[in-house]
């Protein structure tokens, strides 16, 4: 028996390695197509467009995002990931100064580009709550790491709260309007004038 079970099991471990790959590649898919579908539709959009997209079923839509809300935190977590991985190239490729303002062009459009996706975190639903912690400990830490090494450089003279600066950036945003050209152009127009009051001491 002991030789029976330990065969079966040796037979079965190649599979859940295939499962496992194949479960992530699912959720992968899912959360890139939410976010396109979301950018089109906004957050309302039907699961079924964002399943077909994927590639996959409604019934593998539900199995690894059982709630609207699961799928909208993930897209969020995604692309404040990329938002803040995006600093290490442009730090690495840039004098401080001009990092900052390219980094907070970054963030501008990843605010500016999310349709609906800043009212569903702002409805009062608790299923968002993570996200607010998500962001003070991924993207705050970010610009204030960005904010130091300007204002060592010379480059920002002004002392600002990178919580909320980034605020303020995100409200310039939901401003100009969602996910539309001419409010998008606005809204980087309006965080341009907002860096460059970094640079203006107060007795200037």
């Amino acid at each position: 028996m002991p030789t029976s079970a330990t065969t079966a099991d040796h037979a079965a471990q190649p599979e859940r390695p295939r499962m496992r790959a194949d479960a992530r590649q699912n959720v992968d898919a899912l959360v890139l197509a939410a976010k396109a579908v979301f950018a089109e539709s906004g957050v309302d959009a039907p699961v079924r467009s964002i399943a077909e997209r994927a590639g996959v079923g409604v019934g593998t839509l539900y199995r690894h995002f059982p709630l609207r809300s699961d799928l909208i935190s993930a897209v969020f977590r995604r692309e404040m990931d990329a938002c803040v991985d995006a600093a290490t190239e442009i730090e690495g490729s840039y004098p401080p100064g001009e990092a900052l303002d390219r980094w907070i062009m970054r963030y501008t459009q990843f605010v500016a580009t999310k349709r609906g996706l800043a009212a569903a975190l702002h409805s009062g639903d608790a299923a968002y709550e993570p996200l607010a912690e998500y962001f003070s400990t991924r993207l705050t830490p970010t610009l204030a790491r960005l904010l130091a090494a300007a204002t060592a450089s010379g480059d920002v003279v002004q002392s600002v709260d990178p919580s909320e600066f980034l605020g303020a950036v995100a409200n310039l945003c939901h401003g100009g309007g969602p996910a539309s050209t001419e409010g998008s152009g606005q809204a980087e127009r309006m965080v341009r004038l907002l860096l460059a009051g970094l640079r203006t001491s107060d007795g200037d």
